[in-house]
């Protein structure tokens, strides 16, 4: 079925749909990983975002079930140059289109994805439809208009809390902004215990735990939308340790004193250099996120930084064990280059 994305700014691209077939809205935001599209499209952190991989062939090793990072598809439709129909891997169980079929989701192939790209990186993440027909433009206006993304971190987190671990020795509450599982998996094999809970969970509620750690995952969206979340987290700064990572990094950053701010197209891909500004090593690793943490007060210090634009991408506090980093040391996808800082978040309950 012929289909069109047109973008907030006008320009139109035509293609084919696959998987779900309907009209959607949502911000249109590129991400450059090679491979990992399957993590790509259950990562929660794409919740609302028209999601194009830069990389022209996608599909070829097809879906399996044991890589999924969370129970769904959480982006709202997934742009590709080409689909491979015919997957070849001895895990594959089904295939991309097969896939978004069967979790109501949007494809679209044979666009120019260079050409998006380009207009992306220099005009900025924008919002966007994918339509069939020939819609007015006054119900394309409609469409765009009706966007709202402010909502993305409560659709995404955990609707009750769990437990992951039970015999664990390290205690940890988990506040779920919209998780990874290879958050939870890396925590896991490091013998913690894991209390999961919602992104408007009270201190209270975590204080009454007893934990040893406080730890905020990744998530989707603007900062600033998170459901009382900076609030409970410095409700709870000099009495817990407390750690994060992206949209965690991004809260603690906010309950610290320091900023936020929007970047032009974000940092989404397994190949985003950072540079630790202790040891100068540099670290190819994993990214996801449109919000940057900035105006550090003087108290924080910044650990990390990216090597392309500059923007910060860690911090810790001076005397507080808190730290935080905007990467994802757990991968999936991506390089395993910052798998350590696990160990280095854990080093906060000693």
């Amino acid at each position: 079925m012929e289909a069109q994305l047109i973008l907030e700014n006008g320009k139109r691209f035509s293609g084919k749909l696959f998987g779900a077939k309907k009209n959607v809205v949502g911000e249109v935001v590129f991400t450059t990983g090679m491979t990992g599209y399957q993590e790509t499209l259950t990562d929660p952190s794409f919740a609302g975002q028209i999601v194009t991989m830069t990389f022209p062939l996608i599909g070829n090793y097809g879906i399996n079930f044991e890589d999924m990072e969370a129970d769904k598809v959480n982006l709202t439709a997934f742009v590709v140059r080409e689909k491979c129909d015919h997957p070849s891997n001895f895990r594959n169980e089904m295939t991309l289109d097969e896939f978004l079929k069967q979790q109501g989701v949007v494809g679209l192939e044979g666009i120019d994805t260079r050409a998006l790209t380009k207009i992306l990186r220099v005009s900025g993440c924008m919002k966007g439809v994918i339509v069939t027909g020939n819609p007015s433009d006054d119900e394309i206006n409609n469409m765009l208009k009706s966007l709202d993304n402010s909502d993305v971190i409560m659709r995404t987190t955990t609707k009750e809390r769990y437990t992951l671990n039970r015999k664990a020795k390290i205690h940890v509450a988990f506040i779920d902004l919209g998780a990874k599982d290879g958050i939870l998996r890396e925590l896991q094999k490091r013998d913690c215990r894991i209390s999961v809970f919602a992104a408007d969970v009270k201190p209270e509620e975590i204080l009454d735990q007893k934990p040893d750690l406080v730890f905020l995952s990744n998530g989707p969206g603007d900062p600033l939308d998170a459901p009382g979340t900076v609030d409970t987290v410095k409700a709870l700064i000099g009495k817990l340790p407390v750690c994060g990572i992206c949209m965690g990094h991004q809260i603690i950053g906010l309950a610290l004193g320091a900023k936020t701010k929007k970047l032009k197209f974000g940092h989404h891909g397994g190949n985003q250099p950072v540079k630790d500004l202790q040891t100068g090593n540099v670290y190819i690793t994993s990214q996801n996120h449109n919000y940057i943490v900035s105006d550090l007060p003087p108290d924080v210090i910044e650990t990390f930084i990216n090597v392309n634009d500059g923007t910060c991408e860690g911090i810790r506090h001076k005397t507080l064990p808190i730290q935080s980093v905007q990467f994802h040391p757990e991968a999936s996808p991506g390089p395993l280059d910052v798998g350590f800082l696990f160990d280095r978040f854990l080093e906060e309950v000693k």
